[in-house]
């Protein structure tokens, strides 16, 4: 195994990640390893997740999850932006699932990173006006992400329908442009996350 590739080679498997050419990738990590994969960038600072994530490749990233290290999911380029943010520029869904997803990754925390725009990566699909990966983000999204302190429960609120059903809620969210979205949360959705959570 080659310990160095050359900026050409490096070149090479930042476009073969962007084009999804999983033969060449993993021909790379056979010569070079994961740790040289790792620390592929290109003049940007935008990594191969980055490529992989705008350009929508599972099977490249479902290749690669296992092999790279979690704290490159959190990697930021030049303008900020994490890999999260680049699939959410493209509505890629599944890709930011995986993502978000991810074991012993930064998980749903990766929502809350601000580019140097001042976007997170639910602002950017707003933005783009991707309203599939928009709701996705709000449904998984850390609503204490500011560190305000988890408030006890109502004992007046009620989640549920007099005949037993959960209601639905609207929920805004304020981006840091000012920009206000409105999302409607069905109660299935609500007590599924809940659970969710509890386990």
């Amino acid at each position: 195994m080659s310990q160095n590739p050359s900026e050409d080679v490096k070149d090479d498997v930042l476009l073969a990640c962007r084009y999804g050419d999983l033969e060449d990738v993993e021909a790379f990590v056979k010569q070079y390893g994961t740790s040289a994969l790792a620390d592929v960038r290109d003049e940007n600072g935008s990594t191969i997740l980055h490529m992989i994530a705008a350009n929508g490749h599972q099977d490249l990233l479902n290749y690669l999850l296992p092999l790279l290290p979690p704290t490159l999911l959190s990697v930021q380029n030049e303008s900020g932006s994490t890999p999260l943010h680049w699939a959410a520029l493209n509505s890629q869904l599944e890709i930011a699932q995986k993502l978000v997803q991810q074991i012993d990754g930064p998980g749903r925390d990766l929502i809350d990173i601000k580019n140097k725009a001042g976007r997170s990566p639910l602002g950017e699909a707003e933005l783009a006006g991707w309203e599939e990966g928009a709701k996705w983000f709000v449904e998984v999204m850390n609503l204490d992400a500011d560190g305000a302190k988890e408030q006890p429960a109502d004992e007046d609120a009620v989640l549920d329908t007099e005949d037993g059903s959960n209601r639905d809620i609207e929920v805004e969210i304020e981006d840091a442009e000012g920009q206000v979205a409105k999302m409607k949360l069905s109660g299935k959705q609500i007590s599924s996350a809940s659970q969710a959570s509890n386990t």
